[in-house]
């Protein structure tokens, strides 16, 4: 904000706190709309068909779900676009119960044409995607957590990052699953991809990764959501595609973020039990 007068963010009192030197610096750039997430959304399309360039942050459930018509409405069918940065991401308060809950963020997202979909895995990975974020046009959504990955890698928007190659398949890590990937995958010859954008994909890196033609995709929302990004890079090769995540059930338990990550299959354990055995059961090389 300091080097680009364009830039104004809006808040639906989420996190407010934490933006209150900023908003004593620029009080006519920070706009908190109180716990109205349908308003701050209008509010952001009306400053960007003013020639601003808004972000919005709330969080995710509040930010995607709740005022999801009017992301359709008056930033999409206007044509005029924003940053949306939510946190919570599925279930990051899981003890906080379902209404905090959402693994279906980037799906809803996903039905919107031209929103672009970045999901960092690491604090120190927010700011080379956010700076990327503000400087490009239209549509951006970026997704937050709390579980994040050990240790940040150089990430840039719309770029897979080719961690390792192997003469079997390839398996997808998305933004803050990579160390569970990483855990799950140990030992096993197959390449291993690091993804922190999944719109618009980057269908060269997954392409020239393939040793055999059989891809593992592990996202951290609901399981499949980005399987269309994966089909379209190789539409033209037969290939298998195993898509992991967040299943798509109604769990009446809060418990926490690892309890969920148990449930839903996505720790270290249950996905090289799953990820072996989907390899193997195409007789592709996948190790010991």
């Amino acid at each position: 904000m300091r080097t680009d007068e364009r830039i104004v963010l809006v808040l639906a009192a989420t996190s407010a706190e934490r933006f209150a030197g900023l908003r004593a610096r620029c009080p006519d750039r920070v706009i908190d709309v109180g716990i109205r997430e349908q308003l701050a959304i209008s509010v952001a399309a009306g400053l960007a068909l003013s020639g601003l360039r808004p972000v919005v942050h709330a969080y995710a459930p509040f930010l995607v779900e709740r005022p999801f018509e009017h992301l359709k409405l008056d930033l999409g069918h206007q044509g005029v676009g924003a940053v949306l940065v939510s946190i919570g991401a599925s279930y990051d308060r899981a003890s906080w119960g379902r209404t905090h809950q959402s693994p279906e963020d980037v799906a809803l997202i996903r039905t919107l044409p031209g929103w672009a979909i970045a999901v960092p895995g690491h604090p120190d990975e927010v700011e080379q995607i956010l700076g990327a974020a503000v400087a490009a046009p239209g549509c951006v959504y970026v997704r937050l957590s709390l579980q994040q990955n050990r240790a940040s890698r150089c990430v840039s928007l719309g770029r897979l990052l080719t961690l390792r190659t192997g003469r079997g398949g390839s398996v997808i890590a998305v933004g803050p699953t990579l160390d569970a990937v990483e855990e799950a995958v140990a030992g096993l010859d197959v390449s291993l991809l690091y993804a922190t954008t999944m719109r618009p994909f980057d269908h060269e890196s997954l392409r020239a990764s393939l040793g055999l033609p059989a891809v593992v995709l592990v996202e951290p929302y609901l399981a499949g959501t980005s399987t269309p990004e994966l089909t379209s890079a190789l539409v033209d090769r037969p290939h298998r595609l195993l898509a992991l995540g967040v299943e798509n059930a109604e769990l009446r338990r809060y418990g926490t973020p690892e309890d969920h990550d148990v449930w839903h299959g996505l720790d270290p354990a249950a996905l090289r039990r799953r990820i072996v055995r989907f390899f193997d059961s195409g007789d592709s090389t996948s190790g010991s």
